[in-house]
This record gives C-alpha cells, sequence and structure tokens, in this order.
C-alpha cells in the first residue's frame, strides 16, 4: 500500500506520451502484491496452503500473543532476490522493515510489517508490447511485507455479522510498485499481464488471482495535456485481467465527467463492482504519513551478500526476454512473434519441441501464434492441454514446407488433429485426398476454364491491377478443391496473361 512515486513530473507535465480520451490525458500506476511460493509464512512456520478451515493455519506468532517474535524466511528472501535478478533492478545489501500502523479487525497486531525508507528490491522496468509497439514502465520498488487477514462479510454461519478469517495473516507478499507510466487501459493491462508472466515463470509465485495470490491496485489519474499531474484515485484488489480493463475504463469516465461537471477529484481508495461495473469509494486515500511508519525493533537488518545473488542467479531458468532475443536471433523471428511465444514457458516449451522436431522456426510461430492461439483461446485452455501436440505440429508443418500442404489442405488436416479424427498427418493426407494436385494437364485445363469465365478481372489485371490476379488465383484454387499450389498457380496465370 505504498504510494506511487513520480521522480520525473516535470518530463509528464510536457506532450501527452499515450491516446487522449475525451481531450484528457491518462495517468496510471500500479502497486502489485504477489504472494510467494513459500510452504510457511513470512515471520512464522504456519502453512500458506489455500483452502483451509478459518483460522486453521494461524499460530501464535499470526496472532500476535504476547511474548512471540518474528523470525524471517529466508525463502521469501531468495524470491525476492530471483524477481530483481529478473526486472533488471537493485539488489539492496541491507533493507530495513519497518512497522506500518493502522488499526483494523484482521491486523491482530495492529501493525503490518512492512519495509519503507529501505526496500530489498530497487529500480528496474519491465518491457512488453501493446500490439506491436513495445512499451517500457520503470519500477520504484519491490518491496517485501506480510499479508493481513481477511474479513469475511455476510457469511451463512453469521448473517449480519463480520467474520476474521487469519489464515491468511503473515503470508509473505512482494509489493511491486511503479512509476506512473501507463497512458491508457490497453498499456496497463499489457503491463499486469507481463509482470504476471515474469512472476509465473520464475517460480516466485502462482498467479492465481482467483484466490488472491496476485492482486493489482491501479493509481489512476486524468488531466489535460500540459497540466500538472491530477489527484489519483486508487482501485484495490483487481482480481482479474478483464475486471481491470472495465474497471479503470469506467474510472477514466467517471473523472472525465466530474471535472467537466466542475467538481474537484477527491483522492481515495475506491472498489470495483463487476455486477454494476462502477467502482465505489471505500476510504479516504491514506499517504504515508498516516501510517507512522518506523523501524521495527523485533527484526534486525536483512543483509544480502553477493555471493547469495549469484547463487540465487546460477538457478535461475532463462528469462522471456533472453529467450525471445535468442529466437530472433538463432530463428530469425521478429522481436513480437519471439515475445508472443515467450508469453509462458509452457508455450515456449512447445515451440521449441516442434523445432526440435523439424519445423520451420517461422512456420512453427506463425501457425502457433496464428490458428493454434485462436483455437486455444475458443477452447479456453492453455497450450499444455491442446490436442495437438508438438511432434504432430512439426509433421504438418513439415509438408507444408515441402510443398506437400497448400494452406487450406493444411487446414483441414489441422482440424483433423484437433477433433481426434486422426493422429498421423500422411495418414490424414492419404484418407482426405489433400495430396497436391500433380496432373499438368488438368490444371491448364482449369486455369484456361478460369480465364474464360472471368473476362472482367482478366481485363483489369491486363489493365495494371495487380489485386485481379488474386481473385483468379482464388477461383484456380477453388476448382481444384484446395489441390494446386498458390504459387505455381500465379506463376502459370501471369505466364498466361502476359
Amino acid at each position: 500500500m505504498s504510494e506511487t512515486v513520480n521522480t520525473f513530473e516535470a518530463q509528464q507535465q510536457g506532450r501527452p506520451t499515450g491516446p487522449l480520451v475525451r481531450g484528457y490525458e491518462v495517468i496510471i500506476g500500479f502497486e502489485t502484491h504477489a504472494q510467494l511460493s513459500t510452504a510457511s509464512k513470512i515471520f512464522s512456520r504456519a502453512s500458506t496452503a489455500f483452502g483451509a478451515e478459518p483460522n486453521t493455519q494461524a499460530c501464535a506468532v499470526d496472532l500476535a500473543l504476547p511474548g512471540t517474535l518474528p523470525v524471517m524466511n529466508k525463502g521469501a528472501v531468495e524470491r525476492a532476490i530471483k524477481l530483481g535478478l529478473a526486472l533488471g533492478s537493485h539488489i539492496a545489501p541491507r533493507s530495513v522493515f519497518a512497522r506500518k500502523n493502522y488499526f483494523y479487525p484482521d491486523l491482530p497486531k495492529g501493525y503490518q510489517i512492512s519495509q519503507f525508507e529501505i526496500p530489498v528490491v530497487q529500480g528496474g522496468a519491465v518491457s512488453f508490447f501493446v500490439g506491436e509497439e513495445q512499451k517500457t514502465v520503470r519500477l520504484v520498488r519491490a518491496h517485501l511485507e506480510e499479508d493481513a487477514g481477511k474479513s469475511l462479510h455476510e457469511h451463512e454461519d453469521f448473517v449480519g455479522q463480520s467474520g476474521i478469517d487469519l489464515n491468511r495473516a503473515g503470508t509473505p507478499l512482494l509489493e511491486i510498485v511503479t512509476e506512473p507510466d501507463m497512458r491508457s487501459t490497453a498499456e496497463a493491462v499489457a503491463y499486469a499481464k507481463e509482470l504476471h508472466k515474469i512472476v509465473t515463470w520464475i517460480g516466485i509465485c502462482d498467479g492465481n488471482m482467483q484466490e488472491g495470490s496476485f492482486r493489482c491496485d491501479a493509481n489512476v489519474s486524468v488531466r489535460r495535456p500540459g497540466e500538472k499531474l491530477g489527484t489519483r484515485r486508487e482501485i484495490k484488489n483487481l482480481n482479474s485481467f478483464k475486471f481491470m480493463q472495465q474497471a479503470i475504463d469506467y474510472e477514466i469516465r467517471w473523472q472525465i465527467d466530474e471535472i467537466e461537471d466542475g467538481h474537484k477529484i477527491e483522492q481515495a481508495t475506491v472498489l470495483f463492482d463487476p455486477d454494476t461495473g462502477e467502482t465505489r469509494a471505500m476510504r479516504a486515500k491514506e499517504d504515508s504519513a498516516d501510517y507512522r511508519y518506523f523501524p521495527d525493533p523485533d527484526l534486525p537488518p536483512l543483509v544480502i551478500a553477493a555471493d547469495w545473488i549469484e547463487r540465487v542467479k546460477a538457478e535461475m531458468p532463462e528469462l522471456p526476454r533472453a529467450m525471445a532475443e535468442r529466437y530472433v536471433r538463432d530463428h530469425g523471428l521478429s522481436e513480437y512473434d519471439a515475445a508472443q511465444l515467450t508469453q509462458s514457458a509452457a508455450l515456449a516449451g512447445y515451440f521449441d519441441e516442434a523445432v526440435k522436431a523439424g519445423a520451420t522456426p517461422k512456420l512453427a510461430s506463425n501457425w502457433i501464434t496464428g490458428e493454434m492461439a485462436r483455437r486455444l483461446n475458443a477452447a479456453e485452455i492453455g497450450i499444455e492441454a491442446a490436442p495437438v501436440k508438438a511432434q504432430q505440429l512439426a509433421q504438418l508443418v513439415k509438408r507444408i514446407a515441402d510443398g506437400t500442404l497448400p494452406n487450406n489442405a493444411a487446414r483441414q488436416v489441422f482440424e483433423a488433429l484437433w477433433t481426434g479424427e486422426g493422429s498421423d498427418v500422411d495418414a490424414i493426407i492419404e484418407a482426405k485426398d489433400l495430396k497436391p494436385m500433380n496432373d499438368a494437364g488438368a490444371l491448364d485445363k482449369i486455369l484456361d476454364e478460369v480465364i474464360a469465365k472471368n473476362a472482367k478481372n482478366v481485363e483489369e489485371y491486363r489493365g495494371g491491377k495487380e489485386k485481379a490476379l488474386n481473385a483468379l488465383v482464388g477461383q484456380v484454387m477453388k476448382a481444384s478443391g484446395g489441390k494446386a499450389n498458390p504459387a505455381q498457380v500465379t506463376e502459370l496465370l501471369k505466364a498466361k496473361l502476359a
């Protein structure tokens, strides 16, 4: 719940860097709580497993019973180091824990142990694509802290009352704070997806947004271009990318409407209601001074030696950005295609397996990011559950590359693989009679018939309209049942029409 810091305010008061909404520039910063994948809590041995009965995983330390003292979880620190390495951040050799004081029923101690003045991870950046345009968001910090408990309202066991579940109290978090660098909802969602990919890729967080493992707070403000930064409102606990987009879009419209009606935007924390599609104020937004931070006397400074960082670095997997660079360098892919293929470790592994099985990298990339992605989205499944295995896709791509399969026929083969109609590409080609037309005489006859029946296209092509040739090629492909080779048809038509 730290504040998004703007260290380049003067720079941000210049020309707008994103699309205007009704003449206003949108300014967005993010604070993301990533629950760390440790088996026990940050300062106690209690389990972090999700879904247990209320208050069955809260020990004396979590309950803040007298005489208990926090002990740092080494695994949480290692995960912070991993994040710092993945984001190109500075990992502080010495960081300090602080008490963040506020009173709420689900916070037994009356304060939260967090980091304030000296966080463990400092700076860094996250780069991502919005469409085919690459963007970069600068990070302020990522700090370790404990989670609070959870208030349960209108529970079936106590209607009209609120209950407190302290199972979540003490769960280790990394709060990742950005500069206010995002200028549209599209950028904000793309940033959140990229960060989600990184924390799950390096294994520090399971990324389950429904269970609260990856919670995003968006600080949103608007201003006329050239004006100083507007007053922000913080949208709390956005737990899906869909709701994130809806909430930010609504908040932008609401703030502009308020300003246009002559009202002043008041700093506040708001919640998004998916049922109404609206944000509503929860409380006045606090600043850091309201929390009366001071160093926690029960915890010594966190010291991270250089050799510890090196050991963690040696165990890190290849990062998505490094893998994307390798795809560009070794396979000749575009930066955009490489970024698409590294959206998850499973997707990148699928591509690697297909290439290893003999698929041409560019063709494999086109099929994975095109037809495969379309079907995965429609079925709402991940690449791990794809009916078409990497070796099968490689076999399909090889038949396209060697001229056995035109694109239309290849889609028929893919459909058969996807639906389980067949499992071997060559057998499907044989069964469906999809081999290309090799009878020169039959193809020549089709060409003559198409030319004769499409005099207007012929006249337009001879008059200099290249697009008319595409229409003729399409007619030949239709007449051949998709068996003709499009490139061959194009050359033959040009020769006949010359």
